[in-house]
């Protein structure tokens, strides 16, 4: 007792004297799919960025305390200070019964895309919450909010409604931005357009090669660290593929296999800290008298879990090598006229491929979608004489959707009697941990404001997913073990589930001062924006769910 006592004076003492951040930048990164797991499991090894960020105050215990742990309503929590069923991104895609046809998180048929007319029309229009960079902008137009991500949903949901520039890497062409009806596409691009052009013409001078030989590995620890890694290398059959996790990646033969390969490589996280560093001094973010914003999602290490695991030999140096290019971009910080708040956190985790997990002796399974919802449909359509299939699953099975035979939206009566029929039989079945009407669910009180994300019923976590309208009819959850996926030749591995494995992420706070401090006890990701906020002297909205904390001891918010 003497001994914790003595630890918890030195600690506090500590924090009594720390600087207290007064930051004119505020930067934001989200790393897609960094899991506590991944951080816990190289946070020995970090010598760069990561080393530096964790040196601050650090949440190993951060939670998306959400059930539908995906990018698209994972990034809207991070400066929003709100669930997904308050931002209104309850998942990547929903199923839109009025029109029957699936809806991309972000779509919006009024915008088309600066690189390509018929490309995928996205804007913040979906998202019905504001930012923290929206806040901050009220109260000082002056201040510059910019978002870059590798995905068009890392930039947009983390840099809202307001921002100067919204920016995603497109393999093939760069970064490309949405255009508003009334504007031109030379105008939106004018910020990255020289970006672009160095980018195309790096990448034809000398091509990105993935391979161990130009690893950051080497350097840093004589090979030890590359030996690590390749010690990681075997053989697998995955969706009917038998493959080497191993590097260097086989060569493309065809150009869209080219942009493919490029896109699920440390070269997607690459080029969107360079395009950071490059607005950063553009626009002299962080030099002037207001407060400026620079939120940045970095899409690699998504794209590489999903195409070859978690704890492969990729995604060993992928870590290393975004470990040491955050360092750089981090070192190009310390010319900023003004201070930087550094917040670092995710916007799910993510599970390793079941293969790899069944050679460790785990029981870990997919349940493939399209023969499951099948054998559904035809139970549900025999106990009810239906004749067409009720349930649609096209955004995945945890969002079932009940319609009528034109695929549309039934009547009320039709969805009680269906959704009745059908939740019995999706919760006896073995892959499932639990199934709700979502009706109900909106009916949920909510968990108590002081309520821990780590205890969180089952039942609360999908609630605060339920947005009305978008959501489906019946939510389920599968138990950890049974994954919906199904693995192809480019998918091994996925996430979006309600359990730790992919809820648990990083938070970690960093600025120039900060006294190293681990903080164990459990944090939301919607409490980084109001700490964010009253660091800086903003209000949030008053409906927030996050809650400031103190980022030094003592310090009220």
């Amino acid at each position: 007792m003497i001994a914790a006592a003595v630890s918890v004076g030195f600690a506090a003492q500590a924090q009594s004297t720390a600087t207290k951040p007064a930051p004119k930048l505020v930067v934001v990164i989200s790393i897609d799919q960094f899991s506590a797991n991944l951080y816990a499991q190289h946070r020995p090894e970090f010598t760069g960025g990561l080393k530096q960020l964790s040196a601050g105050i650090v949440y190993p215990n951060g939670y998306q305390s959400h059930a539908f742990t995906e990018t698209c309503p994972g990034h809207s929590t991070l400066l929003t200070g709100k669930h997904p069923n308050k931002t209104g991104i309850s998942a990547n895609d929903w199923y839109d019964k009025t029109t029957g046809k699936t809806v991309y998180c972000l779509a919006d048929p009024s915008v088309t895309l600066a690189d390509d007319p018929k490309g995928r029309a996205v804007s913040p229009a979906n998202m019905v919450a504001t930012t923290y960079g929206d806040w901050l902008k009220a109260v000082s137009p002056n201040s510059r909010v910019f978002g870059v991500s590798g995905k068009d949903r890392g930039a947009i949901t983390m840099s809202g409604h307001a921002a100067d520039g919204q920016f995603w890497y497109q393999p093939g062409f760069g970064f490309t931005t949405y255009v508003r009806p009334g504007q031109t596409a030379e105008a939106r691009l004018k910020p990255v357009a020289a970006f672009n052009a160095k980018l195309a013409a790096d990448l034809k001078k000398q091509p990105f090669v993935w391979d161990y030989a130009k690893s950051p590995l080497d350097a840093v620890t004589g090979g030890g660290s590359a030996k690590r890694c390749k010690a990681l290398e075997a053989d697998y059959e995955t969706g009917g593929r038998k493959w080497r996790a191993a590097l260097p990646i086989p060569a493309a033969t065809t150009e869209a296999e080219k942009r493919r390969d490029l896109a699920a490589s440390p070269y997607t996280d690459q080029v969107t800290l360079e395009l950071a560093t490059a607005l950063r001094e553009a626009y002299g973010l962080g030099d002037g008298p207001q407060v400026d914003v620079l939120a940045i999602s970095l899409s690699a290490t998504d794209y590489i879990g999903h195409r070859y695991g978690t704890r492969g030999p990729e995604m060993c140096d992928q870590i290393a090598r975004l470990d040491e290019r955050l360092g750089a971009f981090l070192k190009g910080l310390e010319k900023v006229k003004g201070g930087v708040l550094v917040a670092l956190s995710a916007d799910h985790g993510g599970a390793d491929m079941a293969e790899r997990l069944h050679g460790e002796g785990y029981d870990y399974e997919r349940v493939i979608g399209k023969p499951w919802i099948a054998k559904l449909n035809a139970q549900v359509r025999a106990q009810l004489g239906l004749s067409w299939d009720p349930l649609n699953a096209e955004g995945g099975l945890d969002q079932i959707y009940v319609v009528g035979p034109d695929g549309k939206a039934t009547s009320d009566i039709d969805r009680t009697r269906i959704t009745a029929a059908a939740l019995p039989l999706i919760i006896s079945d073995p892959a499932v941990a639990g199934a709700f009407d979502s009706n109900a669910l909106l009916t949920l009180p909510p968990a108590p404001a002081d309520a821990s994300p780590e205890e969180l019923s089952l039942a609360e976590r999908l609630r605060r997913s339920v947005y009305p309208g978008r959501v489906g009819d019946i939510v389920v959850a599968f138990r950890p073990d049974r994954v919906p996926a199904t693995a192809g030749p480019t998918y091994v591995s996925t996430h979006g589930s309600p359990w730790d494995y992919d809820r648990r992420v990083p938070i970690l706070f960093w600025w120039k001062g900060a006294a190293p401090h681990e903080r164990v006890l459990p944090l939301d990701t919607v409490d980084i924006a109001p700490t964010i906020a009253a660091v800086t002297g903003v209000t949030p909205p008053a409906d927030i769910d996050g809650k400031c904390r103190p980022l030094v001891y003592g310090q009220r918010c």
